[in-house]
């Protein structure tokens, strides 16, 4: 926590949870003990994101690209994300968090609807903290997604096609309803964005850990926001202590 301003936090942190079968593969497991180990990290870092206040976290948990996977491992993950609802359940109730859910959530089994849809409706009134999951989520399908209803409206004649801007396109967007993230953080050591947010991250901080995700601990979070603490956003704009040098023409 000394790492750590209080006055200067990010509203919205953005987590894509990388190498959990990498996790397990150094430590010749099978894959799915990996993911139980990921889920462990997810109970952790909820936990210390509503202890810092954070006003919304969303979590890349299942994307749409991931349902290519093998049927045993993308079984497993739902599996886990049902018993992490049941489990979590009354601690999300107990800290006023609301749960958000984003994504193509119809491919989600049965199983796993029956628990996330009761739990997002019993939380939407709660105001402490915005846990979002995306799930069978993509970012290019998302803009598809809002673009599609754009043409619609258009072709109802309920929008001029002239009065599109971006900001329509932003209210749109189901992954940005707790606005723009802040501050994205990718761990397992990759450098992409992997169709992530992609239409909310334009003025995004990202902060790239070498941890594995099952080993992202609280103490890695800080460091992250710490960082971001340090940084000036300028959103296209000259910061504060830029000089900026005019030339004669």
């Amino acid at each position: 926590m000394g790492l750590v301003e209080a006055r200067n936090l990010p509203s919205h942190v953005a987590i894509i949870m990388d190498g959990n079968g990498r996790w397990a593969q150094l430590r010749g497991l099978p894959r799915a003990a990996g993911h139980r180990e990921g889920s462990k990290a997810v109970r952790r870092i909820v936990r210390a994101a509503r202890r810092l206040g954070l006003k919304a976290l969303t979590l890349y948990a299942f994307s749409e690209q991931n349902w290519a996977r093998p049927e045993d491992e993308v079984d497993a993950l739902m599996g886990l994300l049902r018993d992490y609802l049941l489990s979590e359940r009354n601690e999300i109730l107990e800290n006023g968090i609301r749960l958000n859910a984003v994504g193509n959530l119809g491919r989600l089994p049965a199983l796993v609807r029956a628990v996330l849809d009761p739990l997002r409706r019993e939380t939407s009134d709660n105001s402490q903290m915005t846990l979002t999951l995306a799930l069978s989520y993509g970012g290019r399908e998302e803009i598809a997604d809002a673009a599609k209803e754009i043409a619609r409206r258009a072709v109802s004649g309920d929008i001029d096609p002239e009065d599109v801007t971006p900001e329509t396109m932003h209210s749109l967007m189901p992954s940005l309803k707790s606005g723009d993230p802040d501050l994205v953080i990718r761990t397992g050591g990759e450098r992409r964005i992997s169709n992530f947010l992609l239409y909310g991250l334009a003025y995004a901080e990202l902060h790239f850990a070498d941890v594995l995700w099952p080993d992202f601990s609280e103490a890695d979070l800080h460091e992250a926001i710490a960082s971001y603490q340090l940084r000036e956003r300028r959103f296209g704009l000259v910061g504060s202590g830029a000089t900026v040098t005019r030339i004669a023409i």
